[in-house]
């Protein structure tokens, strides 16, 4: 793949900021202009070498760019598009990097309108949970899964270019429709979060809880360690894919009301059964490999 003359990065936080660390790394790309809403963002990108030039607003981050990268809150999707709409053209390959696809899509539908085959949603399994700009870091994507879920209008020409792009930062890269994303990713990652900042409420609304929280080992830490992600981002996430995550939430209180009731009944063997089920479907998944 011949290199990008210019990403326009909008969005210089985590993600924004590691894509652009990656790709200057592959050396697939010349030049980046980067913007964010906050300009001391902007203008510490800059100065960690995350982007080459810092740009007054989204509009001037695109203009020139043969690639754009929107990593902005997936609640701003629609406003972002809008305000570069009159610079996007064909040979333009516009992508984001938001958690939720059904929304993105349909904002990008009604921003680009006519224009909305430059856009290739896209939504790179990684992250950590710390936020910023300093804690960019060009390994951020390797190894990651990235979901693409092209509109039908969505150039044939930009969805390979997108696939080969996130292949080369070494991505396994699959396609699927907006509505199967975020089905699946309410179920694996969207409830996940729910509940541990649901956890974590628990506790703190108890009586002691910095004692308790003390006292917590390995399996607490595990368990909540997604609840230390940015409140804002899933406050967005959560309330985007609210229909999905809460028939999953359904789901999973069904599942959690039959052990209930096991535990309450004293049925030590079901509840053993139910437990070994669970145990060995664990034991048995690996991350990123399909279910046979």
């Amino acid at each position: 793949m011949q290199p990008f003359e210019q990403l326009g990065l909008i969005g210089c936080g985590l993600m924004g900021g590691s894509f652009a660390l990656a790709l200057k790394k592959a050396g697939l790309v010349k030049r980046i202009v980067g913007y964010s809403k906050s300009p001391s963002t902007t203008e510490r990108a800059r100065q960690l070498g995350v982007i080459d030039v810092e740009a007054p607003s989204a509009l001037l981050a695109a203009a020139g760019a043969d690639l754009v990268l929107l990593a902005v809150p997936v609640a701003a999707t629609e406003s972002t598009l809008k305000s570069i709409k009159h610079l996007v053209t064909p040979e333009m390959m516009i992508m984001d990097v938001g958690s939720t696809k059904v929304d993105v899509v349909q904002a990008a539908r009604t921003a680009l309108r006519d224009q909305i085959g430059s856009f290739v949603p896209a939504h790179p399994i990684a992250g950590k949970e710390v936020s910023g700009v300093e804690h960019s870091d060009p390994q951020l994507y390797q190894g990651a899964h990235v979901i693409l879920t092209p509109t039908e209008r969505t150039l044939t020409t930009h969805l390979q270019k997108a696939q080969s792009l996130w292949e080369l930062l070494g991505c396994r890269v699959r396609a699927m429709s907006p509505e199967a994303h975020d089905s699946t990713f309410a179920t694996v990652s969207h409830l996940p979060h729910l509940l541990a900042f649901a956890m974590m409420q628990s506790v703190l609304s108890q009586p002691g809880a910095d004692e308790v929280l003390s006292l917590a080992g390995p399996g607490f830490r595990d368990f909540t360690r997604i609840a230390a992600s940015d409140p804002k981002m899933w406050r967005d996430v959560l309330l985007a894919n609210s229909e999905q995550v809460l028939a999953q939430s359904r789901q999973f209180q069904t599942a959690l009301q039959q052990l209930e009731s096991l535990i309450q009944a004293g049925d030590g063997q079901a509840l053993e059964d139910r437990l070994t089920l669970a145990s060995a479907a664990r034991a048995h998944w690996r991350l990123g490999a399909p279910r046979r």
